[in-house]
């Protein structure tokens, strides 16, 4: 393992490998990443109005950036919901930060997942931008587990530039996400 962070290895190595990978005629044209957005749905605080502060300490735990309450646009009755309601929290990392977390979550948090095998590569969409799901907020290493009243879980989108599957999941193999292999290739060894 190297000792340069997420983002020298990105533009010192990863460029490289995806110019030569695709063919991209300059480096402005390799995809890059945009931006990470955290969310933990709080639809279950109308219950118990506690669990939103939780979530939100949590989050900012997380992330080291205060995160904002998203409201539902309109009610739906089967969800008990109405409008103008919290249903959310939500946080959106650029720059540095983004950088810092993503080398955190590839390095730290993936690999305390219970019985992690890697990522599926399904995970990256049509046009190159992963979502993850946890079940558990306590993978994360700023909370302690001792310190936990409720455990709520949280979602993980990272937007890129890509323009397909194929150049998203190159992008993320070559910063480090540990994916699963896939049929073929084990069926090959």
């Amino acid at each position: 393992m190297n000792n340069m962070n997420l983002k020298e290895q990105y533009q010192k190595e990863v460029v490289n490998k995806m110019k030569a990978a695709f063919g991209f005629k300059n480096n402005l044209a390799v995809p890059k990443i945009l931006k990470v957005v955290l969310n933990v749905g709080i639809g279950r605080s109308k219950d118990d109005p506690k669990l939103a502060e939780i979530a939100e300490s949590n989050l900012k735990r997380i992330t080291a950036q205060a995160p904002i309450y998203t409201i539902s646009k309109k009610s739906i009755s089967a969800f008990k919901v109405r409008e103008g309601m919290k249903v959310g929290l939500k946080v959106t990392l650029r720059g540095q930060r983004m950088w810092d977390f993503l080398e955190k979550l590839v390095k730290i948090t993936l690999p305390r997942v219970r019985d992690f095998r890697g990522l599926d590569p399904k995970i990256v969409d049509k046009t190159g931008n992963l979502s993850i799901g946890f079940k558990e907020h306590l993978v994360f290493p700023e909370i302690k587990s001792d310190e936990v009243d409720k455990i709520h879980g949280l979602e993980l989108a990272v937007s890129t530039t890509a323009k397909n599957h194929a150049e998203g999941l190159a992008l993320f193999k070559n910063l480090g996400f540990p994916f699963k292999e896939e049929e073929g290739k084990k069926a090959a060894k």
